[in-house]
Parts: C-alpha cells; sequence; structure tokens
C-alpha cells in the first residue's frame, strides 16, 4: 500500500483524526497550573557546587537575606566556602552557617544580595500518601546552567523511619516520594503541588542497587527542619534528643519502657520501666519506631508533652529532652569518616557559558559569566573577601560568626525597649506575694535581698553560685534573680560566656523564643526572649542533674520596661512562689 492508500484508508476509517485532537480545558488548565507552580519553585533551587576539587549537590532558599537548606552530606565535603547556582544563571558565594549532623541537614548563606527568591515553608504534617510532589535539584551535577532538573510524583509514605547510616546519620519521619533521586539530588527540595516546601532531599534507596533511582527517595521533613532553624542559625554544630529511655514492644503489643536513666528529666517527672507510651510530642505512639520518630524531629533542650499509662492510669507531664552526645563527644566523632546516605556524585563537567566559537556560538568549559556584585570561583584555595567577612572559626562551632550576630541582635532587642539604667544602680521591686503578704526585692551589684511579712532572705555573690542555693526548694531564686538584673543592667562581658542557643518553646509550650545561655562559674543559666525583646523566662541550673530554678515574667506594661508586672518562681513540677509587682525603680 502506498503512502498516499495509507492516507486515505485512515481519513476514511478515523475521520477524527482529520482535525485537531480537542482536549477537554480543565486538563489544560492543570498542566498551566503545573508549568506556573515549576516555574516560580524552580527560581529558588541551588546548584551547590564545592569552590575547590569535587563535589556538591544541591539546595533551597527559605529567606530572602540568603539562607538555604541543603544536606550535612553534601555541606560537609565542600567545606567552609562554596558557590550556588540559580536558575537565572547566577552564580553566588555561600558560606556555613550550622550544622546537625544526625539529622543530615545544614545551613547556608548565600552572599551578594538581600532580595534571593525564597521558597514558601509547608506543613509536612499534612502531607497525605497519593498527594502530588515534585524534586527538584542538581542530579550528578550536571545542571551546568543552573537549571534544575524537575520530577514529578506521589508521596509513597510519611513518618518513615531510617536506621542511621554509618556513626550518625538517622532519617526520622521522613517523607518517601516516587519521584526520581539520584545523586545529586542531595539537599534539593522536595515541593508539594502548591510550590509549598515540604521536605529536603536526603536519601535514595541506593544500597545494593547501584547508583539509579529505584522509585524509593526520603526527604527529611520541613517541620523537623523548622524545630531546628534557630538552632541552625546560631552557627552551632547541633544535636538531636533523646529521653534518656528505651522503649520496646511487650507480650501484649504495648510500647513500653525497657529501660530509663535514673538521671534522666523522665524519670525525675516520674516515669518507670514497663510504663506504657501512650503518645510523645502530642502524637498517639503505637510502635517502638514511631516512639523514635517523634523525638528525631526535636532538638537538645526542648521540653514536650509526655504521656504514658501504669496500672491503667494515665499521667500527663512536660519532659526535658538530652542530647543523644555528651558534651565534646558530637564535634569527636564529626572528626571520623561516615557512610553518606546517597553518593557524593563527581563534577562530570564544569558549568558552561556560551561563547563564540563559531557559527553556532559553541560551548566552552568555563564558569558563567558572574553578574554584577557576584563572582566566579576563585582560582586559589584563598577564601574569598565576602566569605571571609561572613566566617569566624570557633571549635565546637560550625561558624561563629553567626552566633556572634544573634547574641548581639537579641541583647540590643531586649536593651533597646527596656532601658534597664545604669549598672550600679539598684533595682527595687515592690508589691504582694501570691498569699497576699507584701514583699520589697532589691537587686544590686554584690548580692539580692528580699523582704516579706515573715522575714528577710539575703544572699551575696561571692562567685559561687554551686548547689545548694537560697531558698531551700527553690532551685536557687536568689542568685538567679541576680543574674537576671546582672545581664540587664551589666551585661554578660565582666563573667563567664554567654553563647546564643536557638530558638526554643519557653515552658516547652507557644511559640520558640530566642536563647541565650550564659555559663558562670560553672552554672548555666538561659534566658528565653519573645519576638517582641522581651525576657519571659529564665532557668539557672546550679546541679545540672537537678531540675533548674525556673523563673517565668509576664504582664509587661504598655513601657516594655525591664519589669513585668508579674514574677512566677518554679522547681520541678511546683509552683515556688508568684509576685506582683506594683511600684519598681531600675534608675
Amino acid at each position: 500500500m502506498t503512502s498516499m492508500l495509507r492516507a486515505i484508508f485512515v481519513l476514511a476509517w478515523f475521520p477524527a483524526a482529520a482535525t485537531a485532537l480537542a482536549v477537554d480545558s480543565t486538563v489544560l488548565q492543570a498542566q498551566a497550573d503545573r508549568i506556573a507552580v515549576i516555574e516560580r519553585a524552580k527560581r529558588s533551587v541551588v546548584a551547590i557546587f564545592a569552590s575547590q576539587g569535587e563535589g556538591g549537590g544541591s539546595g533551597v532558599i527559605i529567606s530572602a537575606d540568603g539562607y538555604a537548606l541543603t544536606n550535612f552530606h553534601v555541606a560537609r565535603p565542600c567545606g567552609k566556602a562554596m558557590l550556588g547556582g540559580l536558575s537565572d544563571g547566577r552564580v553566588y558565594d555561600a558560606v556555613i552557617v550550622g550544622m546537625d549532623p544526625v539529622g543530615d541537614v545544614a545551613l547556608v548563606k548565600l552572599l551578594g544580595r538581600d532580595d534571593f527568591p525564597a521558597a514558601p515553608l509547608g506543613d509536612s504534617d499534612a502531607v497525605a500518601v497519593g498527594d502530588w510532589a515534585y524534586v527538584m535539584g542538581n542530579p550528578f551535577l550536571l545542571s551546568a546552567d543552573f537549571q534544575p532538573t524537575v520530577t514529578y510524583g506521589v508521596i509513597s509514605g510519611v513518618h518513615r523511619y531510617q536506621f542511621p547510616s554509618g556513626t550518625l546519620l538517622e532519617y526520622a519521619d521522613c517523607i518517601q516520594t516516587d519521584a526520581s533521586i539520584n545523586p545529586g539530588n542531595s539537599g534539593g527540595p522536595l515541593f508539594d503541588a502548591a510550590g509549598r516546601l515540604i521536605g529536603v532531599v536526603g536519601r535514595g534507596s541506593f544500597e545494593k542497587r547501584g547508583r539509579v533511582n529505584v522509585g524509593a527517595g526520603y526527604a527529611i521533613s520541613i517541620n523537623q527542619v523548622k524545630n531546628f532553624l534557630g538552632h541552625l542559625k546560631s552557627g552551632r554544630v547541633v544535636d538531636h534528643a533523646t529521653l534518656g529511655a528505651t522503649v520496646a514492644f511487650d507480650a501484649d503489643g504495648r510500647v513500653v519502657v525497657s529501660n530509663i536513666l535514673e538521671s534522666s528529666d523522665a524519670y525525675r517527672r516520674g516515669l518507670r520501666y514497663d510504663d506504657e507510651i501512650v503518645a510523645l510530642g502530642g502524637r498517639p505512639i503505637q510502635t517502638p519506631n514511631g516512639f523514635k520518630n517523634v523525638l528525631g524531629i526535636y532538638p537538645k533542650g526542648w521540653r514536650i508533652p509526655l504521656a504514658f499509662r501504669r496500672d491503667g492510669q494515665r499521667r500527663d507531664v512536660l519532659v526535658r529532652l538530652s542530647g543523644v552526645h555528651s558534651e565534646g563527644e558530637l564535634i569527636e566523632r564529626l572528626a571520623r569518616s561516615f557512610e553518606d546516605p546517597m553518593p557524593i556524585p563527581k563534577r562530570g563537567e564544569e558549568p558552561r557559558r556560551k561563547t563564540p566559537g563559531g557559527e553556532q556560538g559553541e560551548e566552552t568549559p568555563e564558569m558563567p559569566e558572574p553578574p554584577p556584585g557576584t563572582h566566579a570561583p576563585p582560582a586559589e584555595a584563598a577564601m574569598p573577601e565576602i566569605v571571609q567577612k561572613h566566617y569566624e572559626d570557633r571549635h565546637g562551632y560550625a561558624n561563629y560568626h553567626f552566633n556572634r550576630l544573634n547574641r548581639q541582635r537579641v541583647l540590643a532587642a531586649w536593651r533597646g525597649g527596656n532601658k534597664p539604667g545604669r549598672g550600679d544602680r539598684p533595682w527595687i521591686l515592690s508589691g504582694q506575694t501570691a498569699s497576699g503578704g507584701p514583699f520589697r526585692l532589691e537587686l544590686t551589684g554584690t548580692g539580692v535581698l528580699l523582704e516579706l511579712a515573715g522575714g528577710r532572705l539575703e544572699w551575696t555573690a561571692s562567685g559561687d553560685f554551686g548547689h545548694p542555693v537560697p531558698p531551700e526548694g527553690s532551685g536557687g531564686m536568689l542568685p538567679a534573680l541576680y543574674l537576671w538584673r546582672q545581664l540587664a543592667a551589666a551585661g554578660p562581658d565582666q563573667s563567664g560566656r554567654l553563647d546564643y542557643l536557638g530558638t526554643i518553646p519557653a515552658g516547652g509550650a507557644g511559640a520558640p523564643a530566642d536563647v541565650l545561655s550564659w555559663l558562670r562559674d560553672g552554672v548555666e543559666t538561659w534566658f528565653y526572649f519573645d519576638a517582641a525583646g522581651r525576657l519571659v523566662a529564665l532557668e539557672m541550673w546550679p546541679d545540672p542533674a537537678a531540675d533548674p530554678c525556673e523563673i517565668r515574667f509576664a504582664a509587661y506594661g504598655a513601657q516594655q520596661g525591664p519589669i513585668p508586672g508579674r514574677i512566677e518562681v518554679h522547681h520541678g513540677d511546683e509552683m515556688f512562689a508568684a509576685f506582683s509587682v506594683e511600684q519598681s525603680s531600675t534608675q
């Protein structure tokens, strides 16, 4: 049959083929919406390359000032400085900010502008199996023009637990997707159908399957990242949390405590061997893996709700989580080699720019031409000047520069609004106690005097903040109040070390607050500041193995001075004292 006869035959039997195929408008609109979401989302995707040598991966910008998320296993080989390329073809210097080696997350900062395109953060707890999702990134480091590769799929699983890889990495509560993830996608974004960031790609199922995707990739949930974000901005190497207890199934299929440390806060709150774990962090616990999933999304130091059952009776408590590693252990283990959760590809070819090389404009293996305000990678190993301005080396930190910045920011916001007065002037507060009796509190640079209807309490700052401290049963109320006044009026530079820890909900509830840690004479005190710069709580540990003295500050006046209208003192599960402040002077 000739070609002409074939055409006549087709048109005779299939007349619809002679006209354009009509496509339902909803299908066309869905396609247009999908393309628009991808176009918008890809602007925040970063192709990460090591400044020197080989290695790299992907990342995603989360704020206009250039903060971007990636994997620890991507950032670590890149070192202090790296390069980040965006889909518009521009390449920027970037510097390490903070690292979470256990959770395989790192925070970096792109430098050179303050209007970077940022991805909106979603809610990974709202993600359901079957939802559409996009993965974008730099697989095999082939994004020579920094245009991210886009893959499309569904959410295959939620709340997945992946056992530690090597010595550190543990993927808890992660999201599984069948959208293609390959080496080089590490650290890139997992977007939902609306272009919201719901996860950071980190792990593929490559073991014993080679270096290609098999439809089982995993992303660190964005809600876990949100919990750690303040800690990552501290410039520290941050640790994950443990309850100080392990769990297992019992003969009846219940999740029960199989072992517990008597030094843990969980033990002090009443948890014991063989108690059934009902819920943790507000999430029902039905399996040991589910228990590990919840623990994996919290940093060291957070207080979270715990529900347990004994003899049919349920008890709800707030438990402070301790660190998985002891102080210094995490830093030591970073020096050891570990198995990456996904192979790090070598750079197949250098990113290129088009140059006049013939009639077609042949491509040569060079870095893209940098626009004004950016520059190409340095020709030598010296750290670029712009990175040097944003990096400060200190043992135990990923980048101490950012710890210093945040510490100064918090103190400036507090002191700027509070006008605490001269450091040599006493603070005098008076009013009523919770029982209705009068009180007068005098705080000076040398000590504390508290006068009550039944007598007086006095404490002098002699350099000894150790246990026991007065008054009995308070955990150290008088020295804690002294440190409050000293931080506000005199500042921390006189003694000890002040660090920015990150963000932690004060009292275990509400929005995370900025936390400063003051280590003085072997005693650690945490100061919590809300978004308005007000001090809302402090916790002082005279004895690290015991409950701290916790002081809560509330009812600030319209002038937002340094003195609140109410001061509560808590120790353990009990409120020790409460003061309603009616008059105060700090000048």
